[in-house]
């Protein structure tokens, strides 16, 4: 009867070579091992052909499933893991094996070379065999805002708008001192200059273009939206504009994900910081044409002092005058980019990831020549003493995005005037997801008839409270995540925290019944 023991030892940490995230396999003969202390050596032949393979799958952003599958005559087998961190596992075999499901999680990501030896002390020979295996998650890098592509002027590609039903790439690995090799950018990606409605999707170079979108427009309109999406191997990201007609495309870069990076992700219940309407994190009032006001970041609702940057839900309102809105580090010059854009009148709102300045602040400018509202609600931040990676991976299914809900097709019934929606992502088996940080979802809300907002929360019961009963609905939330007006779909990334069972509820803060499109991009696993 074979059986096996595993034993973990103490971590320490250390580097490995690099591979992309994924299965991988090697087989070599046997070679001399030393003989057991007190047994008589013994002639190799008794176990020649000793042999070994070696496949390793993803589980979390930072886990790893390790499969041996050992060749061998009939005899007992140590087995040693080393997992390239400095933490080793040992096991025991009987003749050919399998040993499944050796499950590491690496405290860091990184690229590790994992060394597996199988001994067989009695005939004295061993096998020794090495895989390389780079986690799926990454940590984040912020990065300061700078613009990839404007087809305006010709920046990051041709001066002529993206045609219709036509792919734009642009360049990330080794623009603007982006490294080769990063999972993922952060991107601002706005369409303009737009005569007909249409929306824009963004994805990998080299990958299939996915069913889900970023950003959605009409003739006339200027979107903004934040992207999160995954470099392609050749180090390009494709922007898709699914309309009938030419628009302009802009991208800024605010930050990328990369397996060398230090700073992991902390999710937050969502935090109003400033409201300009009722003078909450400033003076009251609207912010002046090319007015700039700061907002302390550092120390403020459990924020360490070492935090880099930090994720937000930016609105305007109540603007006078056309024109846009720029988010940048505290004690820096303001940079040409846009964090998103707005008509006189309109109230829009876009997800940031902006890194804090040294002053432990960031600033808001308003580059409109008249007055704005602004409202900046904290989600969460990035630090080196958090532990949630990033990842776009999910075991056994596509990489991202993938469309999660879409209550105009599969629900057939929109989210109530006032009411709200619990929904589990699910990207894990039930009974093997982790804990989760936060899920990174594109959000839009369409079949609008009035005015309104949505928000985003998390849930304190489970979908069988829901199936089995009806729990007392839970406190309303006071921020929001997107507005809207009649006729519009409206998109925008949420970095949302999902309840303790993984449930997220979608809060319709509006007079009138409206539909959700919901499309998964990541998330941030906490192992």
């Amino acid at each position: 009867m074979r059986s096996r023991r595993l034993i973990v030892s103490a971590a320490v940490i250390a580097a490995g070579m690099g591979l992309v995230p994924g299965t991988a396999q090697a087989a070599e003969p046997g070679v001399p091992a030393e003989p057991a202390k007190g047994a008589a050596a013994q002639d190799t032949a008794g176990n020649p052909n000793l042999e070994l393979a070696l496949s390793a799958d993803i589980t979390t952003a930072r886990g790893i499933d390790l499969n041996i599958n050992i060749a061998s005559a009939d005899a007992a087998l140590d087995v040693t893991i080393d997992w390239g961190d400095g933490t080793t596992a040992k096991a025991t075999a009987s003749g050919s094996d399998v040993l499944r499901h050796n499950l590491h999680t690496y405290a860091r990501p990184g690229e590790y070379n994992v060394t597996v030896t199988v001994a067989d002390r009695t005939n004295g020979v061993q096998v020794v065999k090495q895989l390389p295996f780079a986690t799926a998650g990454s940590f984040f890098v912020p990065h300061a805002p700078t613009r990839l592509l404007d087809t305006r002027d010709g920046t990051g590609a041709a001066r002529a708008k993206a045609g219709a039903f036509s792919t734009t790439r642009v360049k990330m690995a080794g623009n603007a001192k982006v490294p080769a090799g990063v999972a993922a950018v952060v991107l601002n990606v706005t369409v303009t200059n737009t005569t007909a409605p249409g929306h824009v999707t963004a994805y990998p170079s080299g990958t299939a273009r996915p069913e889900s979108s970023n950003l959605n427009y009409t003739a006339g309109q200027t979107v903004p939206n934040m992207v999160i999406v995954p470099v392609g191997k050749d180090g390009y990201v494709e922007l898709y504009n699914h309309g009938g007609n030419g628009v302009d495309l802009i991208a800024d870069v605010t930050g990328y994900f990369d397996r060398k990076a230090s700073d992991g992700y902390t999710s937050m219940n969502p935090v109003r910081f400033v409201d300009t309407r009722e003078g909450l994190g400033t003076v009251q009032g609207q912010v002046p044409g090319s007015g700039t006001f700061g907002v302390p970041i550092r120390g403020r609702s459990g924020i360490p002092a070492g935090a880099t940057a930090v994720a937000l839900n930016v609105t305007v309102t109540n603007p006078r005058a056309a024109g846009h809105l720029t988010v940048f580090p505290g004690g820096q010059a303001a940079s040409t980019t846009s964090n998103l854009n707005f008509a006189a009148g309109q109230t829009v709102a876009n997800s940031v990831i902006v890194p804090i300045g040294a002053d432990g602040r960031i600033d808001v400018r308003n580059g409109s020549w008249a007055g704005t509202d602004v409202i900046v609600d904290v989600v969460g931040y990035y630090s080196p003493d958090s532990k949630a990676a990033f990842t776009s991976t999910r075991p056994g299914t596509p990489s991202s995005p993938w469309r999660l809900l879409d209550s105009r097709r599969w629900t057939g019934w929109p989210c109530l005037a006032g009411g709200y929606m619990p929904t589990t992502v699910g990207a894990y088996p039930v009974d093997s997801r982790p804990p989760i940080e936060a899920y990174v979802l594109n959000v839009t809300v369409t079949s609008t008839s009035g005015p309104g907002h949505l928000s985003i929360a998390p849930d304190p019961y489970s979908m069988d409270a829901y199936r089995n009963g009806r729990p007392t609905p839970p406190p309303r939330p006071t921020t929001s995540t997107l507005n809207w007006t009649a006729g519009q779909d409206v998109p925008n990334l949420v970095q949302a925290r999902p309840g303790p069972y993984d449930v997220i509820d979608f809060w319709n803060q509006s007079t009138r019944e409206v539909h959700y499109v919901v499309d998964w991009f990541g998330q941030y696993d906490a192992y």
